[in-house]
C-alpha cells in the first residue's frame, strides 16, 4: 500500500515535496516512481529511484525535480523546485518489486496545483 501526501496550491516558481509512503510490511520495492496524470492527457512518467539509488528524469523536470528516499521510513520523496503551472496534477507513486515487468503498487495521488 502506498500513500502520497504534499500536495497544495504553490505559486509558479515555488517549491513543493511530495512524499510515497509504504506500509503494510512489503519488502523493499526494486523500484519506485512518481507519475502525473491530468484529465483528458496520458498519464506522465516523471522520475524514479531503484536498487542502488539509481534515478531517471523526464527531460521536463530534471534539474528541477529530485527523487530520494528514506529506507528507515519506507518513504520515497519528490523535491519540487521552480514549479510551472505545466505541472499542475495530481501526482501518484508507484512501486515494482522486481526489475522486469510493469508497478504492482500505486497511490491515489496528491493534487499538484501550481497557480498565481
Amino acid at each position: 500500500h502506498l500513500l502520497e501526501s504534499g500536495g497544495g496550491l504553490v505559486q509558479p516558481g515555488g517549491s513543493l515535496r511530495l512524499s510515497c509512503e509504504a506500509s503494510g510490511g512489503a519488502a523493499s520495492p526494486y523500484r519506485t516512481a512518481w507519475f502525473r496524470q491530468v484529465p483528458g492527457k496520458e498519464r506522465v512518467f516523471l522520475a524514479s529511484i531503484r536498487a542502488g539509488d539509481f534515478t531517471e528524469y523526464q527531460d521536463s523536470v530534471r534539474g528541477r525535480f529530485t527523487v530520494s528516499r528514506d529506507r528507515g521510513k519506507n518513504t520515497v520523496y519528490l523535491q519540487m523546485n521552480s514549479l510551472k503551472p505545466d505541472d499542475t496534477g495530481v501526482y501518484r507513486c508507484a512501486s515494482s518489486q522486481s526489475a522486469i515487468g510493469g508497478y504492482d503498487s500505486w497511490g491515489q495521488g496528491t493534487q499538484v496545483t501550481v497557480a498565481s
